[in-house]
C-alpha cells in the first residue's frame, strides 16, 4: 500500500493512495464496515496505524478490498471517500516520528566526489523532526547561510520497537520506505565543526509523498533513485552503491539506542550533490527540487527566500 498523511478540513488524515486518488481510511471503515467488532476509527495518525503491528496494516488492507469491490458497483457513497491527489494537502508521511537519524557518506561514488575515505562504521547523526515539512510545501532559504544544497535520499521507517536486533532479522522492523531531501547549509557544514544545525533548520528535511509499505519492494538495495534540480539530472545512482546496507545501519543503530515505531531512518546520498559539481549548483530561491526513487514516487519542493 502507499499510505499517505494529508490535511481536511483542518485535521490531519491517513488515507490509501488508489490511482490519482487518495481514500480515507477511517472515513472508508465506517462506511463499509469489516465484519468486526473494531471500533470506527482505524487510527488516529500514522503512528498510530504503525503501533498496531501487522494487524493494523491488515485490517486497512481490508478497508481497501472492500472500497474496490464497492467502487466497481459504482456507489456513490462510496465514490465520495475518494479525493483527488491534486486536491490535498500532503502532511510528512509519518508528521510526529519521536526521532530521525541520518547517515553521512554512506554511498561509494558520494565519497569519491567529497574526497572522503569510505567509513569504517556508519556515521549517525540527527535530524530534527522540526525541520519535517511534507511533499509541495517551501524549503525556506535561511539568513544564516550562502551555501543550500540537496540530498535525496532514501528513508526507512520502523514498525516496531528495535533494540539490539541483528543484520539477519533487522528488515523485519521495516514497516515501509519513503523519500527525505536531506537539506543542507554546506558553509555551516565546514566551519561548525558538526551537522545538526546545518542539517536541522526548519524546513531542511522535506519527506514524502507518501509511506510505501515494505511489502511493495522486493529489493530496497536495487532502486534506481534521481534528484532533478528545475528538470535537470543532478544525482543518478542505486540504492545497490550503499556502503552500509538497511540491515547493517539497523544493527548498529540499535545497539546504542533503541528504536520506536515512526522514527526515520535516512540512508545516505549518492553523488552529485551541488557543492562538488564544477561549477557548483547550490540551490537559490525559485528552484525546485524532485527526488524520485524507483517504486516509492517522487518528492517536489520549491526554495523560497526568507520572509523573517
Amino acid at each position: 500500500m502507499k499510505l499517505v498523511s494529508y490535511l481536511k478540513d483542518g485535521r490531519g488524515c491517513i488515507g490509501a493512495v488508489v490511482g490519482d486518488v487518495v481514500v480515507d481510511l477511517n472515513e472508508a471503515m465506517v462506511l463499509l464496515g469489516n465484519g468486526s467488532d473494531s471500533p470506527g476509527v482505524l487510527a488516529r495518525d500514522m503512528v498510530h496505524l504503525i503501533e498496531q503491528g501487522d494487524n493494523g496494516l491488515q485490517l486497512a488492507q481490508e478497508v481497501m478490498h472492500a472500497y474496490r469491490r464497492m467502487a466497481e458497483l459504482e456507489a456513490e457513497a462510496v465514490r465520495a471517500l475518494a479525493y483527488p491527489l491534486s486536491e490535498i494537502q500532503y502532511l510528512p508521511p509519518v508528521p510526529r516520528p519521536q526521532k530521525i537519524l541520518a547517515i553521512g557518506a554512506n554511498y561509494r561514488a558520494h565519497c569519491e566526489e567529497s574526497g572522503m575515505p569510505l567509513p569504517q562504521k556508519p556515521i549517525v547523526f540527527v535530524k530534527v523532526p522540526s525541520a519535517l515539512i511534507a511533499h509541495g510545501e517551501a524549503i525556506v532559504y535561511p539568513r544564516i547561510t550562502q551555501e543550500l544544497d540537496y540530498e535525496g535520499e532514501l528513508a526507512v521507517v520502523i514498525g516496531k520497537r528495535a533494540r539490539n536486533v541483528s543484520e539477519d532479522e533487522a528488515m523485519a522492523y521495516v514497516v515501509g520506505y519513503t523519500i527525505m531531501n536531506d537539506v543542507t547549509a554546506r558553509d555551516l557544514q565546514r566551519t561548525e565543526g558538526q551537522w545538526s544545525r546545518a542539517k536541522g533548520c526548519d524546513t531542511f528535511a522535506p519527506c514524502g509523498p507518501w509511506l510505501v509499505t515494505a511489502d511493495e519492494i522486493e529489493d530496497p538495495q536495487s532502486l534506481t533513485i534521481e534528484t532533478r534540480v528545475n528538470g535537470e539530472l543532478r544525482q543518478h545512482s542505486s540504492t545497490g552503491d550503499m556502503i552500509f546496507p538497511i540491515p547493517a545501519l539497523l544493527a548498529h543503530i540499535s545497539e546504542a539506542m533503541t528504536l520506536l515505531p515512526g522514527d526515520i531512518i535516512t540512508t545516505g546520498t549518492p553523488a552529485g550533490v551541488g557543492v562538488y559539481r564544477q561549477p557548483k549548483g547550490l540551490l537559490q530561491p525559485g528552484d525546485e527540487v524532485a527526488i524520485r526513487i524507483e517504486g516509492i514516487g517522487e518528492l517536489r519542493n520549491r526554495v523560497v527566500a526568507c520572509q523573517s
